[in-house]
Formats: C-alpha cells, structure tokens, sequence
C-alpha cells in the first residue's frame, strides 16, 4: 500500500486506539498515524493538518455525541472519508451513518483480520459496513437533515444549549459577544424549524439517540 497514507484516529479509550493503530500498521505499512481523544483536539488538527486520507471516528467520545461530531465534520471537512467506530452495532445506527455520509462503520467488537479487511477496502476507495446493511432500509430522517444543515459553531452553541448554558456563558466559553451568539440560536431555531431551546435540545437528543 502506498506509504503516504495520512491517517487520524480519535477515540477516548486508549485500549481501542491501541487496537486501531495496530490494525492500520498492519493494513497500511508506513502510513502516518496521528491520535487525539477529544473533538475539540480533532479539529485543531484537522484545522493544522492538510491532506488526511481517512479519519477514524468513534461515536462517542468528549464534545460530541452520538452523530453530531460526524454531521459537523462532513459539512467542514466534506472530502474527508470518516468512518465510524462503534460498540454498537444496531443496524439503525449503522443506517444512520450512511445517512451522514460515512465511508464505512466498523463495530468495536470486530476481529482484527476483519479490521484490517475493513480499512484496506476504504483506503482503495470502497466503503465498507457490515454485512447485510442497507441504506434503502434506513427511514428517512427530516431532524438528522437538519441538523446536518448546521455549522460547526453553530453545533457547538447547541451542544452548549443542551448543556444549559445561558447565553451569556456560552459567549464566555466561545471568546464572541453575547449577541454573536443570539445570532447562532436564532440560526440554529431557523435552520432546525423550532421555536425555542427546549426543542432544539430535544431535536438534539434525537441525532444523539442514546448510549453508543
């Protein structure tokens, strides 16, 4: 395989990230590995860093959940192949990945000659989900298309939003003015068709949908 291969792992568990370096080395020979194990460290790299060929991306780790992270990324980034790892592997969740514009979804539990199967497939091209996935059987999802509408600071003042932020502290965490952030909410309310915070934390939950 081709030894310029530029690879980002992003996972909070470090047992895991042990597991996907491994495999990567075994799939891709010399390939350039970088690990961070926040969002907020993710797209620092991504913002210092040209040219990345794959990112593996779990579902959950530290400033995002459930698919908030990949829908922000695929709207920054939208030619960075992101696959999703994941200790689920509900066939409504890998769905929902498609749905997102992942390139692939690789469930934690899968062997290694699998994982390496899996990224040597998505590194020549191809995507790669588990067997018998299908997008035609996900639902359509009018909240997720919405959501994925959103920028990334307009996900981040979401998040906050949820978190029960007021206005005031979400301009304090950001470093912009507390009518920069008004703007954002006003936004995010038009962008998500709601009327007030309550349910745009509750379209939120939907995308973020449980424990991952």
């Amino acid at each position: 395989m081709d030894m310029a291969y530029r690879i980002i792992i992003a996972d909070d568990h470090p047992l895991f990230r042990s597991a996907l370096h491994q495999a990567v080395q075994m799939a891709v020979a010399g390939a350039e590995l970088q690990e961070v194990d926040c969002i907020n460290s993710l797209m620092q790299l991504l913002s210092d860093t040209d040219d990345i060929d794959l990112l593996l991306l779990d579902l959950k780790m530290p400033g995002a959940s459930g698919f908030s992270a990949l829908a922000s990324l695929r709207h920054q980034y939208p030619q960075l192949p992101v696959v999703m790892v994941s200790a689920s592997e509900e066939p409504a969740i890998v769905q929902q990945a498609m749905r997102f514009g992942a390139m692939g979804f690789i469930p934690k539990s899968a062997p290694m000659p699998v994982l390496v199967s899996a990224l040597n497939t998505i590194l020549e091209g191809e995507p790669w989900f588990p067997d018998g996935i299908s997008l035609d059987q996900a639902p359509q999802d009018t909240i997720a298309e919405r959501l994925a509408s959103l920028t990334p600071q307009q996900f981040k003042v979401l998040s906050m939003l949820s978190e029960g932020l007021l206005n005031k502290q979400i301009a304090f965490e950001l470093n912009v003015s507390e009518a920069t952030v008004k703007a954002h909410v006003t936004a995010i309310f038009r962008k998500l068709d709601v009327k007030n915070r309550t349910q745009a934390v509750i379209a939120l939950s939907q995308l973020e949908g449980g424990e991952y």
